[in-house]
């Protein structure tokens, strides 16, 4: 009698729980982004520090106005700094650009006479010039950007001095300091908010979470590691916390200042320029690597002379900004301009190598950089030792960067 002999199947190994994987595909999300949600975690911290370390009165509504006001133009050349950085380059000029242009719209309303939106126009094609002509001799005769605008550093600086003869020019017309200094019409009379910012925030926040819908569904729709429902949706309640505290904290003043929509409307454009158009992506290429992006196609001679055209705009807004705030043209103006933009760029995330970065990152970095400044100015620390510590940061930042490099090489 023959028995069928009976094979023991080894048991086949558990699989991992649901829960393991959600945790792994966070960290490795976070991982891959620790860069900028480290820094909003930062901001946060130093928010809370000198919110706890002034008695409350970092988050006022009046002081956060401030910071949105003084630090307006800062954010605006960290925006061009930062996609500048991304394509492989920097710009030491812009400091020198923007007083240059704060410079001239002076000449032009106040020595001439120009109805304002006309100088506003003229000074802005005129930053695009400045920034053609830095970019001619960057992208197509080949001369270092460095060397370049440092050179533009020079002649702009020079020229400043030269147009306005040594001496301040003021006032500039009432109508264009409130491109700097304004706010947001109000609707009605005797409002506990100001309800056209807490509708534009409401905008704001809708606008917000629809991005958020909408990059989760391009990123798994081509196959990429997306966050879990549960936590998509917390961080997506997060951000409108945000928002909206920061929206009902300037609605329970005078408002959005205009300078904060100008902010906003920059923010929006190169944010969607960056991630969502050919050129964004080609900018990225470019600054990933040249060569190969010139095999694939990528004209990139002409993407690093638009990179500077568009520096040279976003100089000349900040300018035109600056020069508001202060209702005066003078020769000082816009000096170290360009270090706080190319720190805020930094901050946010942005590599010494290019290829890497984010317009919300550059962002975030200098709302450090603000929040710095003012909460170290409200509990009283001098001006001196407010120099050593955001060189500090500026250095911690790119170090941790170049630490990250070497231990994902490794």
């Amino acid at each position: 009698m023959t028995t069928t002999p009976t094979v023991s199947t080894p048991p086949s190994a558990p699989a991992p729980p649901p829960s393991d994987s959600a945790v792994s595909r966070v960290k490795a999300l976070l991982q891959g982004n620790f860069r900028q949600y480290g820094m909003v975690v930062a901001l946060a911290l130093i928010v809370i520090l000198f919110q706890v370390r002034t008695g409350g009165i970092l988050l006022k509504p009046l002081n956060v106005t401030n910071i949105v006001q003084q630090n307006g133009y800062i954010l605006i050349l960290a925006i061009g700094m930062v996609i500048v950085i991304i394509s492989g380059h920097i710009d030491l000029s812009v400091g020198s650009i923007a007083g240059f242009i704060g410079a001239m719209s002076a000449v032009l309303m106040i020595r001439n006479d120009m109805p304002w939106p006309v100088a506003v126009a003229l000074c802005l094609l005129l930053g695009a010039l400045i920034g053609a002509w830095q970019g001619f001799w960057i992208a197509y005769v080949g001369i270092p950007s460095f060397i370049v605008t440092l050179a533009g550093m020079l002649v702009f600086r020079g020229a400043t001095q030269y147009l306005l003869e040594g001496q301040s020019i003021a006032p500039f017309p009432r109508t264009f300091g409130q491109v700097s200094s304004g706010f947001l019409p109000e609707l009605g009379t005797n409002a506990v908010y100001h309800w056209p910012t807490v509708i534009l925030g409401v905008f704001v926040m809708l606008a917000a979470v629809w991005q958020q819908v909408r990059q989760r569904r391009a990123q798994s729709q081509y196959g990429f590691s997306v966050l879990p429902l549960g936590w998509f949706v917390a961080k997506c309640a997060a951000i409108v916390a945000a928002l909206a505290a920061f929206t009902l904290l300037l609605a329970s003043y005078r408002g959005v200042p205009v300078v904060g929509i100008i902010l906003a409307l920059a923010f929006v454009v190169y944010a969607f320029i960056m991630r969502g158009t050919v050129v964004g992506r080609q900018v990225y290429a470019v600054g990933g690597n040249e060569a190969a992006a010139r095999l694939s196609g990528v004209k990139t001679k002409r993407v690093t002379f638009l990179v500077f055209v568009n520096m040279g705009l976003l100089s000349a807004l900040a300018g035109l900004l600056f020069a508001a705030r202060l209702n005066s043209a003078t020769p000082q103006a816009g000096i170290g301009m360009e270090l706080e933009a190319i720190a805020a760029a930094f901050i946010g995330g942005a590599s010494a190598s290019g290829g890497v970065g984010t317009v919300f990152g550059a962002i975030i970095g200098g709302f450090v950089l603000g929040v710095l400044n003012n909460g170290m100015s409200l509990i009283g620390i001098g001006s001196d030792v407010q120099q050593v510590i955001k060189g500090l940061v500026l250095l911690a930042a790119v170090g941790f960067d170049i630490y990250n490099k070497k231990k994902g090489g490794a």
